[in-house]
């Protein structure tokens, strides 16, 4: 026994070597959408601050396209040595494997999970002339049954499948409008061609404080610091539960050592801990975590996929 103990040691030593020594050169992280959205702002925030507590760098590589499935495979396919994060999405992470046609990545095969950083909050809005309510928007919605049209970035879209389960929920029918990405279908709100979408606080938070949308509810499980005055989706409909934030995710490619996935977790954490960064997220419109363990982390990507599968299955949404 001490003997195979004793010729196993050497083939332990590499990798617990690697581990104690990661990390040894800088870190990039892939953010599988272009720069300037809410995504890449949270990431660039978040390496901005972990250099100083892993010793490396931390750079900010975006790889678009394909709804977030280029990056998130090209950090799949990467050394398994922690020099490679993906920063991924509840897009990438827990849709793209119910919409995808033939998936190129299986989230919870391909990667090990880290951590959940946060989540953009997402919010629901009308014309300012329609309604002064969720529950005023449900009563109209029921009384014309397909007559009202919301828009979203696509379908498919994070932002599509919220007001899917939002619609689910409260038992209404309003017709979905799909545009190339928020902007276009804010600009047809303001129009007056729409009369509902749904957003991130962080977009439309300017538009509300000029009236000239009115936000009528967060779908998050608490109220956001920059719209006190706006209730949850919970609060204004009593749906206990109900939660549509857009969350964030730290991943590493499957096969990373335990050591290191452990050693980055903390220091997502650690990052996340002081009150002016999580200050400077919140005023940002995001929602701040970094509480979950990578084991918690994992759970609840499974728990987010059993969530929408039956949202998307209703909608017949897919990605080509």
């Amino acid at each position: 026994m001490k003997r195979r103990a004793l010729l196993a040691a050497p083939l332990l030593t590499p990798v617990l070597a690697r581990a104690q020594a990661y990390p040894d050169r800088p870190i990039r992280m892939i953010v599988p959408f272009p720069a300037g959205g809410a995504t890449d702002v949270f990431a660039r925030r978040l390496a901005g601050r972990l250099p100083a507590l892993l010793g490396q760098p931390v750079v900010i590589e975006n790889r678009g396209g394909a709804a977030g499935a280029i990056g998130t495979l090209e950090a799949a396919r990467a050394r398994p040595d922690g020099h490679t994060i993906l920063f991924g999405t509840a897009s990438t992470l827990g849709l793209y494997p119910l919409l995808a046609e033939r998936p190129q990545f299986d989230p919870l095969r391909d990667f090990l999970p880290v951590a959940i950083p946060g989540a953009a909050t997402v919010a629901f809005a009308v014309r300012p002339d329609l309604v002064p309510t969720l529950a005023a928007l449900v009563a109209a919605a029921r009384a014309r049954p397909g007559a009202l049209r919301y828009g979203s970035p696509g379908t498919g879209s994070y932002l599509h499948m919220a007001f899917e389960l939002f619609k689910r929920e409260a038992g209404i029918d309003i017709e979905h409008v799909p545009y190339r990405g928020s902007a276009p279908a804010m600009t047809d709100l303001l129009g007056g061609h729409l009369d509902a979408l749904t957003d991130t606080v962080a977009t439309a938070l300017e538009h509300h404080r000029g009236n000239r949308v009115r936000l009528l509810a967060v779908a998050s499980r608490a109220r956001s610091p920059l719209l006190p005055e706006v209730p949850t989706v919970a609060e204004a409909l009593n749906l206990p539960g109900f939660d549509a934030a857009v969350w964030l995710a730290v991943m590493l490619p499957i096969g990373t050592p335990e050591p290191i996935r452990a050693r980055l977790a903390e220091a997502v954490s650690a990052a996340l801990r002081p009150a002016d960064f999580r200050t400077e997220l919140e005023t940002a419109g995001f929602e701040v975590g970094g509480t979950l363990t990578p084991e918690q982390t994992g759970a609840f990507i499974a728990a987010e996929q059993d969530k929408w599968r039956p949202i998307v299955a209703a909608t017949g949404a897919r990605l080509q």
